[in-house]
């Protein structure tokens, strides 16, 4: 018997699987999972434009310059200091200030831009009457820093949104799919147990949520990655835990898929029009962090914050209901997320397998 319903969940696995990677009320998913890799991609395209004029600005210097260089040049310094410590600027801009100093009088102040660069630092250096009033050194951009925006990206918008939705497409329409296209009563007059059909539905849209997103990260991953050098990429990747983290996106966005999966599967059932239980499971994951800690325990979001890799810090002086968003005041420990995310999908499936048998077709309603 077990042979026979393993048969049957594949046969419904490659049945559904063809009307949910080729069906046209769910080509917006793609563009969800594609947004976040376009937004990486200009982001690197932009990093190195960066990169490439920075070059070229250090190829116009009377001089090779250093880091140590562009440190040298501190305010109060005139410009024949200027020149004589690092030779005349690639790069200069000047015009004058007509400041009124009474009714009838103005007084002339001239100010001047100068730029330069050691091939990855640019300086930006003030000067008003000839003598130095500011100085600006712009760093390039850090695998560091980059991978908590990555993380931000990941957090706030691929698993809050794209993810979410995405399982919301696919899911929902599973039963709720077949109801609207009058095509569900050839399944329940098929000689094959309700449970069983909820089993091959599920993991259908399991195998094609992830397919997805899980491309849609590795995908992120790559951009992300781009604008580096080889010796950044390798530090970064095997030094820095890069490569363990990326990893670990991976599994949490599968972990995402069957958590918001299951949710989704479940209340396409329950309920006629999907707003009500789309708008309640979303107002549910978002004041999360402002929840007893037993109610956390009833959410996706929670268990998926405690598994992602890098925490995202907070600046001194934000406001604390974004704090509290983006801080993971009661984080649990990778197994128990884990757990915590396959028993609430279980829960889920199991009310689902209760609510299948009760199931009656009335396509009249609908």
């Amino acid at each position: 018997m077990t042979r026979l319903w393993w048969a049957q969940v594949k046969a419904v696995i490659r049945l559904e699987l063809k009307k949910t990677f080729f069906a046209k009320r769910g080509l917006w998913i793609y563009v969800l999972a594609a947004l976040p890799v376009a937004l990486f991609i200009v982001y690197a395209v932009v990093m190195s434009n960066q990169e490439h004029r920075t070059a070229n600005l250090a190829r116009q210097n009377e001089r090779p310059l250093t880091h140590q260089d562009l440190l040298a040049v501190k305010p109060g310094m005139t410009k024949d200091d200027v020149v004589a410590l690092l030779g005349k600027a690639p790069l200069r801009f000047h015009w004058t200030e007509d400041r009124p100093t009474g009714p009838n009088t103005v007084e002339h102040i001239q100010h001047e831009d100068y730029q330069y660069s050691d091939g990855q630092n640019d300086l930006y250096i003030g000067l008003v009457d000839d003598k130095v009033a500011s100085v600006s050194i712009q760093e390039p951009e850090q695998l560091g820093q980059d991978a908590v925006m990555f993380a931000g990206v990941f957090q706030f918008f691929f698993l809050r949104l794209a993810i979410f939705f995405g399982c919301l497409g696919v899911f929902m329409n599973l039963f709720r799919g077949e109801v609207l296209d009058k095509s569900l009563h050839f399944y329940f007059l098929s000689p094959i147990r309700r449970e069983v059909l909820v089993a091959g539905k599920f993991f259908a849209g399991l195998l094609a949520t992830c397919t997805i997103f899980v491309t849609s990260e590795i995908l992120q991953t790559s951009a992300f990655l781009w604008p580096f050098n080889a010796r950044a990429k390798d530090i970064y990747l095997y030094h820095h835990h890069g490569l363990e983290h990326a990893a670990i996106y991976v599994g949490v966005t599968i972990l995402a898929c069957i958590g918001y999966g299951a949710f989704f599967l479940v209340a396409g059932m329950l309920f006629r029009n999907p707003i009500i239980p789309t708008a309640a499971i979303l107002i549910w994951e978002f004041i999360n962090p402002f929840l007893p800690a037993i109610l956390k325990q009833f959410s996706v979001i929670y268990y998926l914050k405690s598994l992602c890799p890098v925490e995202i810090p907070v600046s001194p002086g934000t406001p604390s209901f974004f704090a509290l968003l983006i801080s993971n005041a009661d984080p649990i420990s990778p197994p128990l997320a884990i757990i915590g995310i396959l028993v609430v999908a279980l829960i889920a499936l199991f009310v689902s397998t209760v609510q299948v048998r009760r199931m009656e077709i009335n396509y009249t309603i609908e």
